[in-house]
């Protein structure tokens, strides 16, 4: 059962970053491997780990329309909402990319400053096919990329047995994890395909876990080398973006996931209450958090916790993310909940509160946080799957320095100069250059400075 405790006795650890266990060691030598050895490598550690080693590891775009085209056939609920949740995310997506603009101004006479914003050439998105295939996290990773203007979009995720294959490794008692099928043909988790194929990646490859990461940073014979890669995973996926990054640029390092409710007395504790296991079927870590000033509201929404877990599939995970990281905190105003908040800076926020002034107060209060969902119908989940926002988000604390992914992650600013003879603002800049040169005893940097105004 979910505990509840009052905000006095929230120890000072619940408000920093959560740890779970150091695999750099088990990652780097995969990574060197991979960076050695290329393809091979790939192959030594897919036999190790995955359930099917592909004698060629890019699965044909025909596959992923296939796939596509399936999914439309026997399952088009799916198929709509994917393209409707792909719809919106582009359109966000556009949206943000539109907000950064080039410009050139003169801020002197004859200086002319100015920025561009340039897209990277190569993004590689890695998506997880674990226990739950996130087709949704297709959408989150191609979709701001392609927005951006990446020329080639590339992803990466675990492969499965190819359907022309399966009766020869049922035979050979492979296609297992520890016994891998190899030398068949590549595929994926097919809603993994059709989302592919649905958000225009260029080239999917089927290879998963660190060493996915490392072919995605260094470039092997089949895989092209990313500028940026991006995506969650698992423990090992997490600490190998962690290893490679200078190489490639990284969206950020994510850990177990998390939801913050601040609610009042307003709140539907059914809704609630579905909104904390929503977050804690993910994962027996995941950390759902419901702060607020009314215990009536608490001891509601823990009797509707025990309830809705009795008809969850997943209570098993969500039950031991209830009871052993979810918390119920009792506050003494709004304010203490914002300082809570702000302190915790966790990935998701929920105001769970009816529209008015206490309210817009909050909203405006807050300021750490991945995503911030206002209102008694702005569920989590929307965020998660369509409403245009991107899930992957920052977690652990990190939302005190850093927002989610977003088109900016695929784009440079860079800077430019551009300057006109026999201006003042020319002749100024490069005075003060030269004195800056002499102080730093750069006296290189002086000359060319000064050589541009001498007579």
């Amino acid at each position: 059962m979910i505990k509840i405790q009052k905000y006095s006795e929230v120890e000072k650890e619940f408000f920093e970053g959560r740890s779970f266990g150091n695999s750099d060691e088990v990652v780097n030598s995969v990574l060197e491997e991979v960076k050695a050895k290329g393809d091979a490598a790939l192959r030594i550690y897919g036999a190790k780990f995955d359930v099917s080693v592909p004698s060629v590891f890019e699965v044909p775009q025909e596959d992923l329309k296939a796939a596509a085209e399936k999914l439309k056939i026997q399952k088009r609920d799916v198929y709509d909402a994917i393209v409707y949740s792909h719809d919106l995310a582009l359109r966000f997506a556009k949206r943000q990319r539109e907000s950064f603009s080039d410009f050139e101004d003169e801020l002197v006479p004859g200086v002319f400053t100015g920025q561009k914003t340039i897209p990277v050439k190569t993004a590689g998105c890695y998506v997880p096919a674990g226990r739950f295939p996130l087709v949704s996290t297709v959408i989150m990773t191609v979709t701001p990329a392609i927005a951006a203007g990446v020329e080639n979009v590339i992803m990466c995720t675990p492969p499965r047995i190819h359907p022309d294959d399966r009766d020869e490794a049922e035979k050979s008692g492979s296609g297992i994890q520890g016994k891998a099928y190899a030398g068949g043909k590549p595929y994926a988790d097919e809603g993994i395909m059709a989302a592919a194929y649905i958000c225009g990646v260029n080239h999917l490859y089927a290879v998963g876990g660190s060493q996915a990461i490392g072919a995605m940073a260094y470039g092997t014979e089949s895989i092209p080398k990313a500028d940026v890669i991006v995506g969650p995973g698992n423990k090992f996926v997490a600490a190998a973006k962690k290893a490679v990054y200078g190489i490639v640029g990284i969206d950020m390092i994510a850990g177990p996931t998390e939801v913050f409710v601040i609610a009042d007395k307003t709140a539907n504790p059914s809704w609630v209450a579905a909104d904390l296991l929503a977050q804690a079927e993910h994962d027996v870590v995941a950390q759902p958090i419901l702060v607020t000033d009314d215990m009536e509201l608490a001891q509601k929404v823990q009797a509707e916790i025990q309830k809705q877990l009795e008809t969850l599939t997943t209570k098993t995970i969500a039950s031991q993310s209830i009871d052993t990281q979810g918390r119920i905190i009792i506050v003494d105003s709004l304010e203490q909940a914002v300082e809570a908040a702000n302190q915790k800076a966790p990935e998701h926020l929920e105001l769970a509160m009816e529209a008015g002034a206490d309210r817009d107060k909050v909203a405006a209060a807050v300021h750490n946080y991945g995503s911030l969902f206002v209102g008694h119908y702005a569920a989590e989940v929307f965020g998660d799957y369509a409403a245009g926002l991107n899930h992957t988000l920052p977690t652990s604390g990190s939302a005190r320095f850093t927002g989610g992914l977003s088109v900016r992650m695929f784009l440079k600013t860079v800077t430019t100069l551009r300057v006109e003879n026999n201006k003042s603002g020319i002749v100024k800049s490069a005075v003060a250059a030269g004195f800056l040169g002499d102080s730093e005893g750069l006296a290189g940097h002086a000359r060319a400075a000064r050589i541009r105004i001498e007579k």
